[in-house]
């Protein structure tokens, strides 16, 4: 019986897909960032989850993580349009890193700052200053894998859909690092 209703909701879930590919991207990638906050909220020690801070997660998912990655994975499509192997795979990673990840991470930096905290224009720019090389850093030990694992095995149409699953782990790990920084300096 529970393996009908899982099999229904996913062949429903791929109907919308291809149907409304940019709104269920967006869709997915808002409750994954709103479910990954609230869980590292959560482990983070918070008596009761900031809601205003969830929806916020949930708007930059929204209307900037899924329709992003719905875009530059159709143009990573095209530019390598018809070619397969390894030495390709390679080839989407690097460029990938090299241009998604570096602006992915200041937008979000950015977004964090100025619309979640709620610091001034000044605060965020030396905040980035401060922390965006050891966070570009750490991306790129981290996400080439999840792009190998991506483009060599994931269909186009999951390929947001899979990086937004990964994503919400990332953010959690990150929240949990932050937190054990936090509690080694106290």
């Amino acid at each position: 019986m529970s393996d009908n209703i899982v099999s229904d909701v996913f062949s429903k879930y791929v109907e919308q897909l291809q149907l409304h590919p940019i709104r269920t991207k967006a869709i997915t990638a808002a409750v994954l960032a709103g479910c990954s906050d609230a869980i590292a909220q959560k482990i983070s020690g918070a008596k009761r989850i900031q809601l205003r801070r969830v929806l916020l997660f949930m708007l930059y998912g929204f209307a900037y993580s899924g329709p992003f990655g719905h875009f530059f994975h159709k143009l990573m499509s095209k530019l390598f349009k018809g070619k397969k192997g390894n030495e390709t795979i390679a080839k989407k990673v690097i460029l990938e890193q090299i241009t998604s990840s570096p602006w992915n991470n200041l937008l979000f930096m950015l977004y964090y700052g100025l619309v979640i905290e709620g610091r001034s224009l000044s605060q965020v720019k030396n905040k980035v200053r401060q922390d965006y090389p050891s966070v570009q850093l750490t991306a790129w030990k981290f996400w080439p894998i999840v792009g190998w694992l991506n483009y060599q095995y994931m269909p186009l149409q999951f390929r947001v859909v899979f990086q937004s699953f990964v994503a919400a782990g990332w953010a959690i790990f990150l929240n949990l690092k932050a937190r054990s920084v936090a509690l080694k300096k106290a």
